[in-house]
């Protein structure tokens, strides 16, 4: 281990082959989708990503005779800390080679970092919040990641057994099949439109339908379909509720790739918004191509796939949220019988759901009626920092 050596990040060219190191590790493996670089350095920096506002983080790098063999950030979330009273530190954006003394060295580095801090346990892969990614792939290594969420070889898991981590939490992914009549996968699709007319006729739900991204912005929909995430996830292990500025970034960040028929909003009587789900089409291939760069030609590959191509295959569903009252009266139902019928439209094949708690029965039993299957597993693994104070 001698000849290994970590250091901190200082510079902005280090941040940059922090961020390629995933891109060098993963270049020849067909189902890993980089990060956008732009996006990733913005994340990275703490005049563009308002987490950093109650989080603090360091990012390390491993090198072995001067070649990067691993990277790691850690990360401190005082607003989760304080929500959920742990004083817990993060690792994230987590990568190294097949050789145990880089995996050990960089989760030593967080532990250390943490311990100088008071956090008594590291937990991980996360991000700073809930919106980045998190959890290590344990199963469907042969499926094609998306652009958020994490690809990672078998052997990381190897490593964390190894090295003592133990599962702290864990996620399934579904790949739901869009049903077309006569062609298969209808399974019990009829339910949810069924469902749909009934909850509007009994409680005066509607899908809001929106004119343009303009009226999204205009209408204040960012807000209000964000805030239902915050409060439908609050819950969920290790959230930090989104505050205002945090709602701009990401809507800044995703919205340009939105088609607004694929954002299904639901509204109660008064005109509140009550439920949402938000897909978008897969730009998994198309950021490969753009080797995961949008500067200076990159771009022209997400356009291609976002409005070019005629005949896509995969749609990413980024968030589907109803609030906590109204997940008993049938308000996910307006959701997908407002989604099915556009992406049967559209060609699409199947939807990728994004990553949902393995425990959490309601999220997982609203699939029952659609034919689907879980094709990928994730965990974030844990480990008591040593000599930490308790």
């Amino acid at each position: 281990m001698n000849d290994i050596i970590v250091s901190a990040v200082t510079t902005k060219k280090e941040l940059r082959a922090f961020v390629r190191f995933n891109y060098q590790l993963y270049k020849d493996c067909p189902y890993a989708v980089p990060n956008l670089l732009e996006d990733t350095l913005d994340t990275f920096n703490p005049k563009k990503n308002p987490a950093f506002r109650f989080c603090e983080a360091a990012f390390f790098l491993a090198r072995r005779d001067g070649r990067i063999v691993g990277r790691v950030a850690a990360i401190i979330n005082r607003r989760a800390n304080e929500t959920w009273n742990t004083r817990n530190v993060r690792f994230g954006w987590i990568d190294f080679i097949d050789d145990i003394n880089v995996s050990r060295l960089l989760l030593q580095t967080v532990e250390d970092w943490g311990r100088q801090r008071g956090m008594d346990k590291m937990v991980g892969p996360m991000g700073f919040t809930d919106m980045d990614l998190e959890g290590m792939l344990t199963d469907g290594f042969d499926q094609l990641s998306t652009m958020n969420s994490i690809y990672n070889y078998p052997y990381y898991n190897d490593h964390m057994r190894q090295l003592g981590m133990q599962k702290e939490v864990g996620w399934v992914e579904r790949k739901v099949f869009v049903p077309r009549q006569g062609e298969g996968h209808e399974a019990n699709q009829e339910k949810y439109f069924k469902i749909a007319e009934l909850v509007k006729r009994r409680y005066g739900f509607r899908v809001h339908r929106f004119r343009s991204k303009k009226e999204i912005r205009q209408g204040g929909y960012i807000r209000k379909v964000l805030d239902v995430v915050n409060r439908s996830y609050a819950g969920l292990y290790g959230y930090s509720r989104m505050d205002e500025e945090q709602m701009e970034a990401y809507a800044n960040q995703y919205l340009p790739y939105l088609d607004k028929r694929y954002l299904s909003v639901v509204e109660n009587a008064e005109g509140e918004v009550i439920g949402m789900g938000v897909c978008i089409t897969s730009l998994s291939r198309a950021i490969q191509k753009a080797k995961a760069k949008l500067f200076p030609f990159g771009w022209f590959h997400l356009a291609k796939a976002l409005w070019l191509d005629r005949h896509p295959r995969v749609l990413d569903m980024l968030l589907v949220g109803v609030l906590p009252e109204y997940q008993d009266k049938g308000a996910n139902a307006l959701i997908f019988a407002e989604l099915i019928p556009e992406g049967a439209k559209d060609g699409y094949e199947w939807a990728e759901t994004h990553h949902q708690l393995e425990d959490n029965e309601k999220s997982q039993t609203q699939w029952k009626n659609l034919d689907c299957i879980v094709h990928k597993r994730r965990c974030a693994y844990q480990r008591p920092i040593s000599g930490a104070n308790r």
